[in-house]
């Protein structure tokens, strides 16, 4: 390991030491650490465990969803393509960058790389599935890729939303949930808030099926469609839901 690394090894043990997040070992197993440069110049040490993991039992668990993680984090810091601030969270402007200069899709291929990476953002688009429903479109089986107006409007409205996403703000404790829904000829689509404040927003096109569905069938898949996704913020959790349906308020009594 050449001295400059040697160093920083040694600080970041003392550091850690320092912390109690590592304490002495005399055990015989050992592993190389090696470095990675962070953008900001500074170094990230990082162990190789992988002859230890041959012989250890590997632990099984759920991945943890990334609403969880975003839960705990706080400061300032760049998380998967989000800034995570005391504000809340937010685009990272510098990966949304890539949706500003992309160029118009030429094919269905095109068009589902675009949709994969806006999609990752949609919890900041209000009505995302309805705004991107021309796009899908094209992506189907046995249709025609045909580049018309409504395709062009949804391609350049997503762009522009995209690049002006608003901060969504990070849950405080639990509780004092509120949730807005609605529906249309096309999708389904919710908010979901806490003291006034935007968490996130979902939507989802509607399957072949629905779309036959009747009006109150409809408003009431906007009312489950968000208990399902947020269901780990909800569950056990007294939860306001309004509905612009007045009917469905028999449902619930």
């Amino acid at each position: 390991m050449a001295p400059t690394k040697l160093k920083e090894l040694k600080e970041q043990l003392e550091g850690l030491l320092d912390k109690g997040f590592i304490r002495p070992s005399i055990s015989p197993w050992g592993a190389p650490v090696w470095f990675l440069k962070k953008k900001d110049g500074s170094l990230r040490m990082c162990i190789d465990y992988r002859q230890l993991n041959k012989v250890t039992i590997k632990n099984k668990y759920h991945i943890p969803r990334i609403d969880d993680l975003f839960d705990k984090l706080e400061g300032a810091i760049s998380f998967l393509g989000h800034i995570v601030s005391s504000e809340g969270i937010q685009v990272d402007s510098q990966k949304i960058e890539a949706e500003k200069q992309w160029p118009r899709p030429t094919s269905p291929t095109y068009i589902r790389s675009f949709l994969g990476l806006a999609g990752y953002y949609r919890r900041f688009v209000e009505g995302f599935s309805s705004i991107a429903s021309p796009l899908t479109n094209l992506t189907q089986k046995k249709v025609k890729f045909q580049w018309l107006d409504d395709c062009e409007k949804s391609f350049l409205e997503l762009k522009t939303r995209l690049t002006k996403t608003p901060i969504l703000t990070l849950l405080e404790g639990s509780g004092c949930y509120v949730i807005y829904c609605d529906t249309s000829r096309v999708g389904l689509g919710c908010v979901l808030m806490q003291r006034g404040k935007v968490i996130a927003y979902a939507s989802t096109q509607l399957k072949v099926y629905e779309k036959n569905y009747l009006t109150h069938d409809l408003e009431f898949a906007a009312v489950l469609f968000p208990l399902k996704i947020w269901r780990h913020y909800l569950y056990g959790i007294h939860t306001d839901v309004f509905t612009d349906h007045k009917s469905l308020q028999y449902v619930f009594t």
